[in-house]
């Protein structure tokens, strides 16, 4: 139980790595406030929540919008009195090859993925720096590096790597930290969705031989989310088997 009595607020709750974050933070003992599109679709999560014991906010919310972002944060202070652990975890893809992007699979990636990053952390950052407390933990990807065909996801989850070490930075001197967790190959309802000679193509890359679950990405989530995780900030870390070494 690390988090226990711990407040936390994670994005992209309804499914793949944000359910698997949320459940394991509610394992660990901490009371959520879980946020996507629709609050019916977080029905799940939250059912999953309760059966252990844990207090739940479900929201609606579209993140990338920067008053309902403040709103998410807003709300789950004003529910629960606090926030201890904000999770950035709520991402689109618009796959497409660069001379092919078109603006609005641009635009819509980047708002998603990044500027929603940057509206949640932002509104956190006030509360935790008067707190004196505080643990942001924004989920990048491994292909921030570069990636055939996601010129916009990439570049985003390159932006969240270069706001988390800037956030690491500023929020250090106030006791609030902040990291970020690249995922490798993860399994999930989006990577399933790939063709089966693709899947098999990359899960032959991983050296682990497996690929990996929700629960691998919320193993690490809960640790930096903890007590034992207090002077670990700024960091990157990968979560995939050895896929990116």
């Amino acid at each position: 139980m690390r988090v226990a009595g711990k407040i936390a607020l994670v994005t992209g709750a309804a499914r793949g790595i944000g359910r698997g974050i949320a459940e394991k933070l509610g394992l660990e003992g901490a009371d959520l406030a879980i946020v996507d599109l629709s609050a019916e679709a977080l029905a799940d999560t939250v059912a999953t929540l309760a059966t252990a014991g844990r207090k739940v906010l479900p929201l609606g919310a579209d993140v990338g919008d920067r008053q309902q972002a403040d709103g998410v944060v807003a709300a789950a202070i004003e529910q629960f009195g606090r926030l201890d652990i904000l999770v950035n975890c709520a991402g689109i893809n618009r796959d497409a090859i660069l001379h092919r992007m078109t603006d609005e699979q641009w635009d819509a990636v980047i708002r998603v993925d990044l500027s929603a990053v940057f509206y949640l952390t932002r509104a956190a950052a006030v509360h935790m720096r008067q707190r004196g407390s505080g643990r942001i933990i924004n989920i990048s990807s491994a292909s921030w590096q570069g990636n055939v065909g996601q010129a916009n996801y990439a570049a985003a989850k390159a932006g969240v790597i270069g706001l988390t070490k800037t956030a690491a930075r500023e929020l250090a001197p106030k006791g609030v930290t902040a990291n970020a967790i690249c995922p490798g190959f993860i399994e999930t309802e989006m990577t399933r969705a790939m063709p089966p000679d693709a899947w098999e193509r990359i899960a032959g890359r991983i050296p682990m031989g497996r690929v990996g679950t929700p629960a691998d990405v919320g193993n690490v989530v809960a640790f930096l989310a903890s007590d034992e995780a207090a002077y670990v900030t700024g960091e990157v870390i990968n979560v995939g088997g050895g896929l990116v070494l």
